[in-house]
């Protein structure tokens, strides 16, 4: 079912209050693209079991919103969104900042077809999605300035599996619940802890942590 012209008025009005809320400056075609992506994620979901979010209004709060509030610290200018599902929170980065590399990296075949179709349908030049394990990924030259992470895996097993994909000089960005005391107790000594951000989600009750780590080749 199409959404109708009330839902698409209220979507428009939760990322303009949204993105207000977060600082984060939006042009009338990013904001359009960013509604564009929830319909999409609306219309494929019900085929394609993207997300088990179903209501419109909190796709733009639980996936946009929360994508748009890491954008302050990244930095690129190559991103990878490792285990990125929908192309979450990648797709997000590349349309509020096009001069942004964005890699999307997902073993799920139907999830990657939907990023295609989203690149395709949002003219999105700069987002590859590539469909792999990230074991068997093969990163470019130098690796990536930033590789970022919303729901891939604990952070042991991110960066276990991420250290040959990260640049020398790169970060690891982990979005995570609150509760990442006991991941961060366990990483090894040569990840150093940069930061540790509480984000407020807008239209959201809870809070989510942004933890910033970097390889520390001092500690090798």
């Amino acid at each position: 079912m199409a959404l109708t012209s009330e839902t698409i008025f209220l979507i428009n009005q939760r990322l303009e209050k949204g993105l207000e809320a977060l600082g984060i400056a939006a042009d009338s075609a990013q904001r359009e693209r960013l509604a564009a992506l929830v319909t999409l994620l609306h219309k494929w979901n019900r085929a394609y079991n993207l997300t088990a979010v179903r209501d419109p209004l909190d796709m733009v709060s639980r996936h946009l919103l929360d994508s748009a509030a890491v954008l302050p610290h990244v930095r690129g200018p190559r991103v990878l969104d490792v285990g990125s599902g929908p192309g979450l929170p990648g797709l997000v980065l590349a349309i509020l900042a096009p001069e942004l590399e964005v890699t999307l990296l997902d073993s799920n075949g139907k999830k990657v077809r939907f990023q295609r179709q989203a690149v395709m349908e949002l003219g999105l030049g700069n987002v590859t999605p590539v469909q792999a394990r990230v074991e068997q990924f093969s990163p470019p030259e130098g690796g990536f300035d930033q590789v970022v992470s919303r729901a891939f895996a604990n952070l042991t097993d991110f960066i276990a599996l991420t250290r040959g994909l990260v640049a020398e000089s790169g970060q690891w960005l982990a979005m995570k619940g609150p509760a990442v005391d006991n991941e961060l107790a366990q990483l090894d000594a040569d990840v150093c802890q940069v930061a540790r951000l509480t984000l407020q989600i807008p239209f959201e009750s809870g809070v989510r942590e942004l933890v910033v780590l970097e390889p520390d080749a001092s500690a090798r």
